[in-house]
């Protein structure tokens, strides 16, 4: 997944960069106005419009490796307390403590709907174009 996003960034860059070096066709209406208009968009707002279009694709891919990331962080306490839930669960007949399954279970659970559905979310989001 991380190769594919990665990949897709670096193909929509590398299309952003060969029209951005590419140079401009003269078109008619350019070549009969002398100078700039005074009714055409200012340098500052075409300027934030070029960033928001050349950033657009990192911000994509970005998110999509941040939801992956955080869900190997919410994965990480499944791993460390799937132990203890197995300890409990075989000590459930002879012992009294029973808090111990239930909080361990409750743990496990939140945490691993938070992994799985944030991998989840990031493949939704890297099939999205």
């Amino acid at each position: 997944m991380i190769g594919r996003a990665l990949g897709v960034g670096v193909r929509v860059l590398g299309r952003i960069a060969g029209q951005c070096l590419a140079p401009p066709a003269p078109s008619s209406a350019a070549l009969s106005q002398p100078g700039p208009s005074a009714s055409g968009p200012s340098p500052v707002r075409s300027v934030r419009r070029g960033l928001g279009s050349f950033l657009r694709p990192f911000c994509r891919v970005g998110g999509i490796l941040w939801l992956e990331v955080t869900g190997v962080f919410f994965l990480l306490p499944v791993i460390v307390f799937a132990p203890y839930l197995w300890r409990a669960i075989a000590a459930y007949p002879h012992s009294a403590d029973h808090k111990t399954l239930w909080v361990t279970a409750v743990i496990i659970a939140v945490f691993l709907y938070l992994g799985v559905s944030s991998f989840w979310r990031a493949n939704r989001r890297s099939r999205q174009r």
